[in-house]
């Protein structure tokens, strides 16, 4: 594809780049004529930059927030966004982002836990790349090319348009943008049978802070290695992804099977940590926890959800539960066959027959105020463990605290944790995501249930992985520990936080930093350092 390749006019504009060097300050019409100059089309730039005194602004820079804590008058806000065409503005935005000493903020769908995607301490730009939303499948070659602002339903959709039996291992998120998600790892229903999005990442294309447009070949696989997997905002601008698709069968299998404490959810989930990472790699188990009052007489009771998606059909999928997993008591009632594209929106929890266009639908009406944290269970959690989680929730308000449980094993168990920055293979039973989120009451009821959430992990830490307690990159969390953005970040302070992602990995990711990026101009409060800092 033309868009993703490097034009000799690019590395003309290069030569003549002015010298990196961070002013001061600077006007407004100083850094428009920068990006004209460095971008070859001063008309063309200016359409694609937005200010506070342009009436889109805060249209552009609120529409794809979706945590609205950090949607506030009082949020910092970035003295320039701008949204790209084509890779000679990104080049442009970095190289003077550098020259008038402004903080990049790089946004691909918006949906970063703690804003870092486009928040700042400091005077700062927000590059989004809603614009890059390419994606060119290869059906023969079983291969795409997707842009870092393409989302995961776009991808689903452009695939399922050119093969019926061909899938990708990533998100239930449509409105994902691909660009942080494959950064981060990336993973959904096909986990098991695939691994993540960024191990079935084959290529890519950066533009590094020098302003230099690289593919796998001139990048070197130091930094390959590093992009998948090592946390968006820290390496570059990746402007695009080269994947290799996956097999899928023409039929799936999908169910929802909700039990309560009254139905012996407990011992079905105690259960289910025994069996789900053991499981055929052709089915994937996952698992929903909420508190409702559904209980007998409206009380507080604990619900369970079993959401399932096997490779396969209904009569073999039974087989299977009845062998493996005979206390869930799965009906062929229960079980819907479908296409893999259709169970794409089945998961994003849409209702049944919605049209698969909703998957090229950019924008989320689900916005909600939101705290999370992550975890990593490498032993099964007892029974009176479990008891005394439920406790906890009957504690915070119906609804507001969730947990969703995704199962390991299968293929996520046979790759290295050194084959890319994810370390979370061999041993792990299942991923915690720990939500608290809430609609009403906005801000002004956070602290209330930011508490509650930061208590009930501190609960399970006699539960979960330790030394360090795992958490995943893509589920950002700004508790356990983060960089000085406006000062000099040291590798210890950043260490306490990097661990705990990267476990051994992360002093690799401080090494390409360093060789890569040594200015730290790709920073926010969770970056990988350099060693000079």
């Amino acid at each position: 594809m033309a868009n993703f390749t490097l034009l000799p006019r690019l590395a003309c504009l290069l030569l003549f780049a002015a010298p990196l060097v961070a002013f001061a300050t600077s006007t407004p019409d100083d850094f428009l004529q920068c990006l004209s100059l460095h971008s070859g089309n001063a008309s063309a730039i200016s359409k694609l930059v937005y200010t506070p005194i342009n009436s889109s602004y805060s249209f552009v820079l609120d529409i794809t927030i979706q945590n609205l804590r950090f949607l506030t008058p009082f949020a910092p806000k970035p003295n320039y966004i701008i949204t790209p065409l084509n890779i000679s503005h990104v080049l442009a935005a970095i190289l003077c982002s550098r020259r008038y000493g402004l903080q990049m903020r790089t946004r691909s769908g918006g949906h970063d836990y703690e804003g870092l995607s486009y928040l700042s301490e400091v005077p700062f730009v927000i590059l989004d790349m809603a614009n890059f939303q390419l994606i060119s499948v290869d059906a023969e070659d079983k291969t795409a090319w997707v842009q870092s602002g393409a989302t995961v339903g776009e991808l689903y959709y452009r695939i399922a348009e050119k093969s019926k039996t061909l899938g990708f291992p990533a998100g239930l998120c449509p409105t994902v943008g691909v660009g942080g998600h494959f950064s981060g790892g990336g993973y959904g229903t096909l986990l098991r049978k695939y691994g993540l999005a960024a191990d079935n990442v084959i290529d890519a294309q950066l533009v590094d802070a020098q302003g230099r447009l690289l593919d796998r070949e001139s990048m070197g696989e130091d930094l390959f290695w590093a992009i998948r997997g090592g946390g968006g905002g820290s390496f570059g601008v990746v402007v695009s992804w080269k994947v290799k698709l996956v097999p899928v069968p023409s039929t799936v299998t999908v169910f929802t099977i909700l039990r309560t404490l009254e139905q012996n959810a407990t011992k079905l989930v105690h259960q289910w940590q025994l069996i789900a990472n053991k499981l055929p790699d052709d089915l994937f188990i996952s698992l929903a926890l909420q508190s409702t009052n559904s209980g007998p007489n409206g009380t507080r009771t604990m619900q369970a959800s079993f959401s399932t998606l096997y490779l396969g059909g209904v009569d073999s999928l039974l087989e299977v539960t009845r062998s493996s997993f005979p206390e869930l008591n799965v009906t062929r009632q229960d079980c819907t066959e479908m296409s893999w594209i259709e169970s794409t929106v089945y998961f994003a929890g849409f209702p049944s027959r919605t049209p698969l266009e909703i998957l090229l639908n950019r924008s989320s009406d689900t916005k909600m105020f939101f705290k999370n944290k992550s975890d990593y269970v490498r032993e099964p959690i007892p029974e009176s463990g479990l008891e005394g989680m439920w406790k906890r929730y009957f504690e915070e308000d119906e609804g507001v605290p969730q947990m969703i449980w995704s199962p390991y094993g299968g293929k996520m168990a046979e790759i290295s944790e050194s084959a890319i920055p994810f370390p979370h293979r061999a041993g792990v039973l299942y991923k915690i995501q720990h939500i608290t989120l809430w609609t009403t009451g906005g801000n002004e009821v956070a602290p209330k249930h930011v508490s509650w959430i930061r208590s009930f992990y501190s609960y399970m830490a006699q539960y979960v992985s330790k030394s360090p307690r795992e958490a995943y990159i893509n589920y950002r969390d700004l508790d356990i520990g983060m960089n000085n953005v406006i000062g000099d970040t040291s590798y210890k302070q950043a260490s306490v936080w990097g661990k705990k992602y990267f476990k051994k990995n992360f002093n690799r990711l401080v090494r390409v930093k360093t060789a890569v990026d040594p200015d730290n101009f790709f920073r926010h409060k969770q970056s990988i350092p350099p060693f000079s800092f």
